[in-house]
């Protein structure tokens, strides 16, 4: 049985309410499937603003299905619960082949990124398909790898604006793709936590040198899994202020909300 964002029960607060790390705003939220051009079915996640344009959309890739990542990894989940209220933001998750998430399972098996380029695809593809603007790839951790592998060429190269990148590991990307990333001359903006277990900022200034429209910034105190309030807070400012021409501001994103509100179990 997934999970059904309906079930989310909203109350209207006394007055405003701090947003804490399950507190879930208000959007339209879809369960959707993604059709692959192999025969996959994947199961997704469409959350937009419940009224006004949509500023952007974040299509999501997620951290490696084997050492636990999926499309309710916890930075994506608040991504999808703040992110259409208060930026006008919509949200695109969902579970590459074979992973399995609260939200259900994706049919297929892992197949170490190669298989995973139709998965991307198909999700472009529905963001194309459903008129959804400004397409940014979110990569963290497995999901950069893919971003910089298939982002840069077509079909996607032409149905994207750019990339941003969540502790990005360099494993299964190369020179040769980042060098793609840089004739293309798409934005791509990269978070690298102070801690990471496998790219530290100082080395991945240096490999990302080769794209010369590379933002690459250091996160002091980050970890890879970017835990604690602090550090997701930080994430989604940083990718609002790259995907939407209004940013989250100085102050970044608010951290209260006057209106209905509902809490997430996990």
């Amino acid at each position: 049985m997934s999970f059904d964002p309906a079930s989310y029960e909203f109350r209207q607060g006394p007055g405003p309410t701090p947003i804490r790390a399950s507190t879930v705003l208000p959007a339209k939220r879809e369960l959707v499937q993604l059709e692959t051009e192999d025969g996959h079915t994947l199961v997704a996640e469409l959350a937009l603003p419940e009224s006004g344009p949509v500023n952007a959309t974040l299509i999501t890739l997620h951290p490696l299905p084997t050492h636990g990542g999926f499309m309710d990894s916890h930075v994506y989940r608040k991504a999808s619960y703040r992110l259409p209220a208060l930026a006008g933001i919509a949200v695109l998750r969902f579970n590459t082949r074979g992973t399995a998430s609260p939200h259900g399972t994706s049919t297929g098996a892992f197949e170490e990124g190669v298989g995973e380029r139709h998965d991307m695809e198909a999700a472009v593809r529905f963001a194309v398909e459903r008129g959804l603007p400004n397409r940014w790839l979110v990569g963290w951790s497995f999901g950069t790898e893919l971003a910089l592998m298939y982002g840069a060429v077509e079909p996607v190269a032409s149905q994207v604006e750019g990339a941003v990148l969540l502790s990005p590991p360099l494993h299964r990307a190369t020179d040769k793709d980042l060098l793609q990333w840089a004739s293309s001359g798409k934005p791509l903006t990269v978070l690298v936590p102070e801690h990471d277990d496998f790219l530290k900022p100082a080395e991945a200034a240096e490999r990302f040198s080769l794209v010369p429209q590379a933002r690459v910034v250091g996160v002091d105190g980050a970890k890879h899994l970017w835990v604690g309030e602090k550090y997701a807070a930080r994430v989604l400012n940083e990718i609002v202020d790259e995907v939407s021409e209004a940013g989250s501001g100085a102050a970044g994103l608010p951290q209260e909300w006057d209106g209905p509100i509902a809490t997430a179990s996990a």
